[in-house]
């Protein structure tokens, strides 16, 4: 709600946040229905690594660095986007059953939806515009969302120190994290690589989104993963993993990305 408030919503924010939300939910509901897939990526964990990137800590920055202010609310969108799917569907992927046969329950997805801090986020934003309190919400509201980002990196960095100070060897990766991170860092951007040239975008503006799909796991993935004790390990050895490689496979794209153009 603070990031809304504070950047402001335009069209392109709003193209952007569609195309990853809309991405991601297909991305998800394939994986689920294509035995061959289901077999490499068997739970919500390893996909919702593999899908979910770190926008907002590495993403944003990143596109601001190499790319013109023009496609800051790009990159914004993306990022609400994504952050959008992880927290209404991430939440109740993650708190059904091991049992993967089971249908999916709309009232309990709706139910979801509506507690997702994400929806009362939007909700929230759509009051404050209703009686111009934008400006003054959004300044003060920027606060604590420092406030959260630094809690969350305090969780992560905890997790990740646990991987590192533990005996075993922290990039001995199975095979199912290791499809989660290929995913995560070349599949993923080559698809939103292709959505959009179909949608005419311009090299700037197919840089701002492909470059958001190929950041590494969220933070996200981990604090999900900490609040309902499921798979912690998993999702911190793919956010480690993916952090660490993608110092190598960022330049990659983005020198790509100028190569095709």
């Amino acid at each position: 709600m603070g990031l809304l408030l504070k950047e402001g919503i335009d069209i392109d924010l709003i193209e952007t946040a569609l195309i990853a939300f809309l991405s991601i939910g297909f991305l998800i509901l394939l994986i689920n229905n294509l035995p061959i897939l289901k077999k490499r990526l068997p739970n919500y964990s390893l996909q919702l690594a593999g899908l979910i990137g770190n926008t907002s800590f590495l993403g944003i920055p990143i596109a601001i660095a190499l790319l013109p202010t023009s496609t800051i609310n790009l990159t914004i969108g993306f990022d609400l986007g994504t952050t959008l799917f992880a927290w209404i569907f991430g939440p109740f992927f993650l708190q059904k059953k091991a049992d993967t046969n089971s249908t999916l329950n709309f009232k309990e997805l709706l139910k979801a939806i509506l507690d997702s801090p994400a929806s009362r986020g939007i909700i929230g934003v759509l009051i404050a515009y209703l009686f111009n309190l934008e400006s003054v919400l959004g300044d003060y509201l920027w606060i604590p969302a420092r406030i959260v980002i630094v809690l969350a990196i305090v969780v992560v960095g905890t997790r990740l120190g646990i991987i590192t100070n533990n005996k075993t060897k922290f990039l001995n990766l199975n095979q199912g994290i290791k499809y989660s991170i290929i995913l995560k860092l070349f599949i993923l951007p080559l698809i939103i690589f292709f959505i959009s040239k179909i949608m005419n975008f311009n090299l700037n503006e197919t840089s701002a989104v492909v470059l958001q799909a190929g950041t590494p796991s969220a933070v996200s993935t981990i604090l999900m993963a900490e609040a309902y004790k499921i798979n912690q390990k998993i999702a911190a050895r793919i956010l480690f993993a993916t952090t660490l490689f993608s110092i190598i496979t960022i330049p990659i794209l983005a020198n790509l990305l100028n190569i095709s153009n």
